[in-house]
């Protein structure tokens, strides 16, 4: 089939993001927190399953998508590589190349009956989120979806946590994507960089602990150091170790609030899906009526629309125990990986005036943003990783105290085409890692993209939910009119 060739110009940036995503997932051993995923893993309620759901104008060139996703497995190793295990815990796991790697098991094509609406197309996509990983391959899977209405189209990735954090999720979909409908011919592959063969489990389990007893006293040393430092300055090395001390007893402790007596006995065992969407440059304007940030205007528009639904359940609500991922990236930090720290706080919902709401969830975000512990997973994760699985999958509860988690990721900021077929929407789907509801936002070509994860297990009426969150987006964004 002859394509239409992209002009120069538009080769040479596709070209420059390709170079930069060759380094996305560039180590061959997961970091603590990966490692801690993989293991403590117990799907469906303590799922490490993300999606990306990108809602396309039309039917896309099947033969080109193919290719794409070709060039992209031979670009990215990790994308061909499965994860391996030390013989004993001793260390984090590791990823090898999958001499049975197989693209058509990964790429898929399904096709939806008749009329093909929104509301089939989320059935399918909880479906296929539920089904959980084939842990031996590739923690990847990308699929067509053709037949919806207007004859329009939806692809789905698919990815294990473990694999990338939702920013690795955003920048692996863009390497499949353009910023044309035309067809770009791909740069050629450096092969130089693929791993060497599988190692053995027994050896890379021997390895690993041979680095590590190396480490000790490298550790000792430091250990030392730090402590000649405190005896010189006793009064600042005790004043720095009551702080971090007192923040690592908040950022372990629960959020010092009940919860929802609607959420209390929830299974994580059903999934239910839901979308809502706004502009970003009206979210940003009711954002800067209290100075705020735009994350903490989409965070006050869930605690408006979960206020709505608990009223409406004749339910008083003053505050609800809320997670929060908060990035730790840096920027000259490689493609893929997850970089990302935990936060818990009693988030406000009683509050009905959304600029004060805003203002109060500002001030607790800045708040527990400076906290020395708020990086508490890496300390606890070395640990964890070299005990028995089940003792990971105990520690993971910890989130189980929130009753909402809300994540919010920077997409594309321009239009993008996947094999010709135009983007229209990105809609991101987390897990549900002992929540209620996992709310996230993905902001595609200025919209923002919300999708919502609620418990089937409490949350029996989700259209209710959906319609009282719409409230709560409609509440917050009114006040972009007030400027």
């Amino acid at each position: 089939m002859k394509h239409e060739e992209a002009s120069p110009e538009e080769a040479a940036v596709n070209h420059e993001v390709w170079s930069l995503a060759a380094q996305w997932g560039s180590d061959s051993r997961m970091n603590e927190l990966e490692t801690f995923m993989w293991r403590s893993e117990r799907h469906p309620y303590r799922s490490s399953t993300i999606c990306s759901l990108a809602m396309l104008a039309e039917e896309p060139d099947w033969e080109r998508l193919y290719a794409a996703h070709q060039w992209a497995a031979e670009l990215i190793p990790r994308m061909s590589e499965r994860v391996l295990e030390p013989s004993v815990p001793v260390g984090p796991a590791a990823w090898v190349a999958d001499p049975a790697f197989d693209l058509d098991y990964h790429l898929r094509r399904a096709q939806l009956r008749a009329p093909g609406t929104q509301a089939q197309l989320l059935e399918f996509v909880q479906g296929e989120a539920m089904r959980p990983f084939d842990r031996t391959r590739p923690l990847w899977e990308g699929t067509l979806i053709e037949g919806l209405e207007d004859g329009k189209a939806a692809y789905l990735l698919k990815l294990h946590h473990s694999l990338t954090d939702g920013l690795g999720g955003i920048q692996l979909m863009a390497l499949v994507q353009s910023r044309t409908p035309k067809h770009t011919p791909k740069q050629p592959i450096d092969h130089s960089h693929r791993q060497p063969p599988e190692p053995d489990p027994n050896r890379l389990a021997v390895d690993e602990a041979t680095e590590q007893a190396r480490a000790v006293p490298q550790a000792a040393r430091k250990l030392l150091a730090t402590g000649l430092q405190g005896l010189s300055s006793p009064g600042t090395s005790v004043s720095s170790t009551l702080r971090f001390t007192g923040s690592l007893r908040r950022m372990l402790s629960p959020p010092p609030t009940g919860g929802s007596p609607l959420w209390r006995q929830r299974t994580g065992r059903v999934w239910r899906f839901g979308t809502l969407e706004c502009e970003f440059a009206r979210l940003r304007a009711a954002a800067k009526v209290t100075s705020a940030s735009v994350n903490d205007a989409y965070v006050a528009a869930l605690l408006g629309g979960i206020r709505r639904y608990h009223e409406d359940h004749d339910v008083e609500l003053d505050k609800l125990p809320m997670a929060m991922p908060l990035s730790v990236r840096k920027s000259d930090d490689p493609m893929g990986g997850n970089k990302f720290a935990g936060a818990m706080f009693a988030a406000p919902v009683s509050i009905e005036d959304p600029a004060e709401r805003i203002a109060t969830i500002r001030g607790i975000v800045l708040s527990v943003r400076v906290e020395p512990a708020l990086d508490t997973l890496s300390l606890i994760t070395p640990v964890v990783n070299r005990l028995p699985s089940s003792v990971g999958a105990a520690a993971a509860q910890i989130s189980s105290a929130a009753d909402l988690s809300a994540s919010n990721v920077p997409g594309l900021p321009y239009a993008t085409y996947m094999a010709g077929a135009k983007v229209e929407k990105v809609i991101p789907f987390g897990p549900l890692p002992g929540v209620a509801v996992m709310a996230a936002m993905v902001t595609h070509n200025g919209t923002c993209c919300i999708g919502l994860n609620m418990d089937g297990s409490v949350i029996n009426d989700p259209e209710h939910l959906i319609a009282c969150m719409h409230a709560g987006f409609d509440e917050v964004l009114a006040l972009a009119d007030q400027k």
